[in-house]
């Protein structure tokens, strides 16, 4: 499923006009991004909770040489799925 398709289904779920949905998803989707940049968590119960973790430099391979590489440390984005979720995926 692509952006525009889960706004269609929000909208029909919603009763309400795509546009409107564009504009939730968006407002969304911007919300979760500036609570993550500022090292917040960001939970919905049943769904799932979004979290940022530090990934500490380490030494890596080059996939096309062999050579060994340094890899350098980042934070990184980390779903764990809530509990409703994860029963309805797993049917």
């Amino acid at each position: 499923m692509n952006k525009g398709q889960l706004i269609d289904r929000m909208a029909q779920s919603a009763g309400i006009f795509k546009s409107a949905a564009d504009r939730a998803l968006n407002g969304f989707m911007e919300a979760v991004t500036e609570a993550l940049s500022a090292g917040e968590k960001v939970t919905l119960v049943g769904f799932g909770t979004f979290s940022v973790s530090e990934r500490k430099a380490r030494t890596g391979r080059n996939p096309r040489t062999g050579e060994p590489m340094e890899i350098s440390a980042k934070r990184v984005v980390k779903f764990k799925p809530g509990t409703r979720l994860s029963e309805s995926v797993g049917k």
